[in-house]
């Protein structure tokens, strides 16, 4: 009784409701909006699909950006990436990082009173460098690695655990991040509310999967590829180790204050993954960055309920600010929207629209109104690029303008092949003029990075173009 009035008091004196809940964020890396079972898919993923039945699945999910660390990025400030300097995916030994000066949602709640702790891959910045680290951006604990797992997800050996090296560790990535957490979880106890960032490398390359799931899909499926087997068994395997996260929750008492997000940071490579979308990972077609979306938080959220609302990375820190009552970071521009009403069943209007620049590939970028989508190019279409941001990018990046625009309608066309910017020239008009201001926005906001005159210019140019 002590410590629940204890919690009452504390929690009055932030203006914040008593019962404060738990957030626990999953991410794959490159998993496509139709990898779980619950979307259609053939790979088995039960406890995922569980998870969906007790809560909401969105069918127009989509990540921050179509890459990595910009969709991570966005997650965990609610910020378009490009608006925080996060143009492309961090290459190894670039100045490019998440700033810490950035108010993420581990910050927040972590100032609020809450324990934080990330585990997997982290991506936003160069860890064990003079880059913000986890601990530096909210995370009191954290287990990661800068990017992919190496030598694959099997038995890695790049893991840093709170700012040291931890050396070669037995098992499959996921089991391992999955382990990490649940220690975590146990030894934090339940006097205060939690934020777990579970950010899996699964199923990004170089991937490694048990060898008895790799062939139970080569049995049921006989003309599947032994690649793609092992792709199916990957996803198998990170939905393994999810159950092993739920059966926790729920041993522990913890599964009716906890609200779970599953996700993935960008759309995959495979064609089976992104059924009925134009594009891949990296392009800002719908292929590279409509995403799965599952919520739950039982007795919160309507069980078995599926929502059709567009929604983004970028609305994770409102929508954790509006349910956890803590404020929004001040003196700067917040993309994102929260969707609790749509998490409770009722309705949004965005102030900001949904809008994706990836400066690597054309086209370029992207914007969403309701069942529209405007495309467009840059006006730097015939400079080769390397694969990674060069020097010479960033006058390039910061002084871009907008051009060779297209329009969709989802509705009628998902797979983005009509273009109607003729047969809707009012339309058009509007989101060009909308899209051309936001852009700029952006882009003015957007540090501009200080790279080597040299780096990358061992690496052959070339031009990526996704037409």
């Amino acid at each position: 009784m002590k410590r629940i009035l204890l919690t009452a008091l504390f929690a009055s004196a932030l203006n914040l409701p008593a019962a404060r809940p738990n957030f626990l964020m999953i991410l794959l890396d490159d998993s496509g909006w139709t990898d779980f079972g619950c979307y259609g898919s053939q790979i088995q993923t039960d406890h995922i699909d569980k998870v969906a039945r007790q809560g909401m699945r969105f069918t127009d999910c989509h990540s921050a950006a179509p890459n990595c660390s910009p969709s991570r990025t966005g997650l965990l400030t609610g910020r378009t990436p490009s608006r925080v300097g996060m143009y492309s995916y961090i290459p190894p030994n670039h100045p490019m990082h998440l700033p810490g000066s950035e108010i993420t949602v581990a910050r927040l709640l972590k100032d609020a009173g809450y324990r934080t702790g990330h585990f997997g891959k982290w991506h936003v910045s160069k860890l064990l460098s003079e880059q913000p680290q986890p601990r530096d951006l909210g995370f009191e604990y954290s287990l990661g690695t800068d990017n992919n797992a190496s030598p694959s997800h099997h038995n890695p050996k790049n893991f840093v655990r709170n700012g040291a090296e931890v050396g070669v560790m037995e098992g499959y990535s996921c089991q391992l991040v999955v382990d990490e957490t649940i220690g975590w979880l146990k030894d934090i106890g339940d006097e205060k509310p939690f934020l777990a960032c579970v950010w899996f490398h699964e199923p990004h390359t170089p991937i490694a999967s048990p060898p008895d799931l790799v062939k139970k899909y080569q049995e049921k499926y006989p003309k599947l590829s032994k690649k793609a087997a092992t792709y199916y068994a990957n996803i198998e395997n990170v939905d393994l180790a999810v159950g092993r996260l739920m059966k926790h929750l729920d041993q522990s008492g913890l599964t009716e204050n906890t609200m779970v997000f599953i996700t993935s940071d960008n759309g995959p490579l495979n064609e089976f993954s992104k059924v009925g979308l134009r594009g891949r990972k990296s392009h800002v077609w719908e292929g590279g960055h409509r995403v799965p979306g599952i919520f739950r938080w039982p007795g919160k959220i309507e069980a078995g309920s599926v929502n059709h609302t567009p929604i983004c990375g970028v609305d994770f820190l409102p929508t954790v600010c509006d349910i956890a009552g803590v404020g929004l970071p001040e003196a700067r521009n917040i993309d994102g929207t929260s969707v609790w009403p749509v998490l409770k069943g009722g309705t949004i209007k965005r102030a900001k629209p949904l809008y994706w620049f990836f400066y690597r590939l054309l086209p370029a970028v992207a914007m969403r109104d309701r069942d529209w989508v405007l495309i467009a190019n840059t006006d730097d279409a015939a400079r080769p690029k390397t694969h990674q941001l060069i020097s010479v990018d960033m006058p390039t990046i910061k002084n871009s303008r907008l051009q060779d625009f297209e329009l969709y309608n989802l509705r009628s066309d998902r797979l983005q092949r009509t273009d109607v910017s003729s047969a809707e020239p009012r339309v058009l008009a509007r989101l060009k003029k909308r899209m051309t201001e936001f852009h700029a926005d952006v882009v003015k906001e957007g540090p501009a990075w200080e790279i080597p005159e040299d780096y990358g210019t061992g690496k052959k140019p070339k031009l990526w173009h996704s037409r």
